[in-house]
């Protein structure tokens, strides 16, 4: 598609961290790219992108605002995994980052407010406004669906799709599975209903007719759950003990579906690197390859990633790292040396 004004300018805060120096500037990347596509080729080749390098860390350390690391823009190099990069919309959500953007579309604050939560600066939040605007986006959100979620702790999302009409499964791990990592002791696990009710949004005696709770261990999903509408997780699948076990678990999820079902995940992003990444049994942190290789995976077996998006925004907030201890805005953190930040991820079953 042709180059606008706002694309030259958008390119100068992605790739450069900075403005266009002058109008002349931008005339001149107008009249020299046909399309989108030759804009960004000549920002990854410029000097100045080529000295900002993959190090965003780093840069972050001695004072310099985030700037987008270059592998960022390299299309999948599988053909069945399907990409965008532009920036994401909360109102036509896709496999995307989570970004300043989103947050301030009006629909961000009228997703919270249904969802009884203040419209925090937080990626946290912004994850479970994604969630439920994938769901309404998908035509899931409403009387007669059948929902199932995953390690859901005292979120908010059983009780805001039980207010409309959904009969929700909701489901933490068992406690034998999580002893000693102090998920039980910090309110972050659910092990009843108890956490989940949200009198604000409906009557309890509304909740237990349409919420069940159930113990499930996400690394081994019980062969009788089946034929759900739609499945989900918040930012849980990266405790699972490595990153294979995370991806494993999103392919073992699609099977809880009817076909048609939709699978909607959330989970740590890498934005520091393409290569090197955190992975123990308590923190996994998921690479760009990682995702595109479980969206492959899944569209060789027949189901239909919804297009990935790693489009990481432009904003002030995009380019400010949160940094222990956290405060706001909190959208992209360092976590052991890597910038992170959330990422969604939907997919339809085949």
């Amino acid at each position: 598609m042709p180059v606008t004004r706002d694309d030259v300018i958008e390119a100068y805060r992605v790739f450069l961290g900075r403005a266009p120096e002058s109008e002349a500037v931008i005339t001149n990347h107008l009249a020299a790219h046909a399309d989108t596509a030759s804009l960004r080729l000549a920002f990854v080749a410029s000097e100045e992108a080529l000295r900002i390098g993959e190090t965003p860390a780093m840069n972050e350390a001695v004072g310099t605002p985030w700037r987008a690391p270059l592998f960022l823009l390299a299309p999948p190099a599988a053909a069945l995994v399907p990409w965008v990069f532009a920036p994401p919309s909360l109102g036509d959500p896709l496999s995307q980052l989570c970004t300043e953007a989103q947050l301030g579309e009006p629909l961000y604050a009228t997703i919270c407010e249904a969802l009884a939560m203040p419209p925090a600066k937080h990626r946290k939040t912004w994850e479970f406004a994604w969630i439920a605007a994938v769901l309404a986006k998908a035509g899931m959100a409403q009387a007669g669906r059948r929902g199932l979620g995953f390690g859901v702790g005292g979120e908010p999302l059983p009780a805001y799709l039980a207010a409309r009409g959904v009969a929700v499964l909701a489901s933490d791990a068992p406690v034998e599975t999580i002893e000693g990592q102090g998920w039980d002791t910090t309110g972050q696990h659910a092990g009843s209903l108890a956490p989940l009710r949200r009198p604000m949004l409906l009557p309890d005696a509304e909740f237990d007719r349409l919420v069940r709770f159930r113990p499930v261990d996400m690394n081994a999903i019980p062969d009788d759950l089946r034929d759900f509408d739609f499945c989900w997780s918040a930012c849980a699948f990266e405790h699972l003990g490595s990153i294979e076990h995370g991806l494993r678990f999103v392919e073992e999820s699609l099977k809880t579906l009817r076909p048609g079902g939709i699978a909607v995940h959330t989970t740590e992003f890498n934005l520091d690197s393409n290569e090197m990444t955190i992975e123990s049994s308590g923190l996994s942190i998921f690479r760009k390859r990682d995702i595109e290789r479980l969206l492959d995976r899944l569209a060789r077996a027949g189901h239909k990633p919804w297009p990935l998006n790693v489009h990481p925004g432009s904003g002030p907030m995009d380019q400010h790292i949160d940094t222990p201890p956290y405060g706001s805005p909190h959208l992209k953190i360092l976590v052991a040396g890597q910038v992170t930040t959330s990422i969604g991820i939907v997919v339809e079953k085949g």
